[in-house]
């Protein structure tokens, strides 16, 4: 479990420090500016997983029982590095067409930039694998830190320091003049350097490890390594569907509106204000990450244990009842929460409590995904992802002409809904758990009763409204707390423990 931490914990981190550095970039870049941020990582997300195509997947697969496992590292990085070396040559050769196709025919360096990235990051995913594997947890997690620094400073480098310095106003630095490394009408493509350079620093540090070892590409277990991986790449792909199909979709389906002088700029502003927004629902996410992480090891060692039905229900209560006291904490602190984001990005804080419920629900299908993983049914797991990407474009594609963000929204909600809901019917067919699904109902029920009369129950002072809310939250947790006799639970571990 200590391991499973040092390799999580990065991962967790890496996006909350990417988060921090949110209230920056909001204030930094007008919402069509940011909007080019969220499309050009939405297309990211979805070339991460073509360009690795399951091989990191594979690696773990074979290296865990081959009698050699250097040669099944090898055998997997050598065509990831050339398949890797061929897609940054295509996107060079065709950036300026690739860029005129999105609609940003004066940006053709973004394409070379990002191909840059890709590339840099599925060659390295084979060797923290191979971390992973030798149980070189220290050296895993050093590699991450290092990478999430040099992104961390880089962006605030140019983002924060270097832009700042063009308004004396706001030149908190006092700092005469960095006009010989920046240069402003590359805008947010800073961002885009601070996430080549920390990926480029990445792959550099694995430089030594690459020389120690003989490449042998042994082709008949490459066949058995593709035969694996390559079905990975159709459920990992309709996962990220879900996840980024709404910034791409906000692109193409968004109405502007009659009398908008500039479309496209009222276009990209949209998905600037939705995926501000989406970041507001940090606190849901990381906290399903950081279960996901220690859930599965817990689940898995619990496999053939007499009692590990009853735990596995207890989990998923435990884990609904944390969801939704995060979910009102954020939405009973709103007036807090909202300067996160700049202000001419918070007319998008209608789908803040949308999008916590609708992650609240990817956190309850990965709880309920215990049951295919546990029955040796995988291919289900791939099948649910399939079914919430049809959803996720059909409803996109039908939602949004009509309510713009607030449709992909909802498209998301409805996705990670029928997910959960098709997750728990055929979970309860295959290996039945005996959840409080009753009980569970009761606290989501109250939860939304909370939030609800939060926003009917209005005062004009911001303290009296803050206070109210408080009130709120203390008689919730209170509430589920004596249901739950969790002050005897507390009182049971600090007497085991003395």
């Amino acid at each position: 479990m200590g391991q499973t931490a040092m390799y999580g914990l990065p991962s967790i981190i890496v996006r909350f420090l990417n988060y921090l550095l949110t209230p920056f970039i909001t204030r930094a870049f007008l919402p069509e500016e940011y909007g080019v941020v969220a499309e050009m990582y939405a297309y990211v997300g979805l070339l991460t997983v073509i360009l690795t195509y399951g091989m990191e997947t594979g690696f773990f697969r074979f290296a865990a029982k081959h009698e050699n496992p250097k040669i099944v590292f090898t055998t997997s990085i050598v065509p990831l590095f050339i398949s890797s070396t061929f897609f940054v040559l295509i996107f060079y050769l065709f950036s300026q067409q690739l860029a005129d196709f999105l609609h940003y025919p004066d940006k053709s360096e973004y394409i070379v930039w990002f191909s840059l990235i890709l590339a840099a990051d599925a060659i390295v995913s084979i060797p923290f694998a191979k971390l992973r594997i030798e149980g070189k947890a220290k050296k895993f997690a050093f590699f991450k830190f290092v990478n999430i620094l040099v992104n961390i400073f880089v962006t605030i480098f140019f983002v924060v320091i270097c832009k700042n310095n063009e308004n004396t106003e706001l030149n908190l630095f006092h700092i005469n003049s960095f006009s010989f490394l920046y240069q402003p009408q590359i805008g947010v493509g800073y961002i885009f350097i601070a996430n080549l350079a920390a990926s480029l620093v990445t792959l550099l540090m694995f430089i030594p490890d690459f020389f120690k070892i003989k490449f042998i590409l042994d082709k008949k277990l490459l066949k058995q390594i593709l035969f694996y991986s390559f079905p990975l790449l159709f459920a990992g792909l309709a996962g990220m569907i879900n996840e980024v199909a709404d910034r791409i979709l906000l692109k193409y389906f968004t109405v502007v509106p009659l009398g908008v002088e500039n479309p496209e700029i009222f276009i990209r502003s949209q998905i600037g204000i939705y995926n501000a927004n989406y970041k507001l629902a940090i606190l849901m996410t990381l906290f399903i990450q950081a279960f996901r992480y220690a859930a599965e090891p817990f689940f898995f060692s619990q496999k053939n244990d007499v009692g590990g039905n009853k735990v596995y229900a207890d989990v998923m209560k435990y884990f609904v009842i944390f969801g939704l006291v995060i979910f009102l904490g954020v939405m009973l602190y709103i007036d807090i929460a909202k300067y996160f984001i700049a202000d001419n990005y918070r007319e998008g804080l209608i789908i803040v409590p949308i999008l916590l419920i609708a992650n609240l629900f990817l956190g309850i299908i990965y709880n309920l995904s215990i049951w295919y993983k546990l029955t040796d049914k995988t291919r289900y797991g791939a099948y649910l992802a399939v079914f919430g990407a049809i959803v996720t474009i059909v409803l996109n594609i039908i939602l949004i002409p009509i309510f713009g963000y607030l449709g992909a929204a909802w498209a998301t909600f409805a996705c990670y809904f029928l997910m959960m809901i098709a997750s728990f019917l055929l979970g309860q067919k295959y290996f039945h758990i005996n959840y409080e699904t009753k009980r569970i109902l009761l606290y989501f029920s109250a939860a939304l009763a909370v939030y609800f009369a939060s926003i009917f129950i209005a005062f004009e002072s911001e303290i009296i409204t803050l206070s109210v809310n408080s009130l709120l939250f203390i008689a919730y947790i209170s509430w589920v707390s004596y249901r739950e006799n969790i002050h005897l639970i507390i009182k049971r571990i600090i007497f085991k423990k003395n």
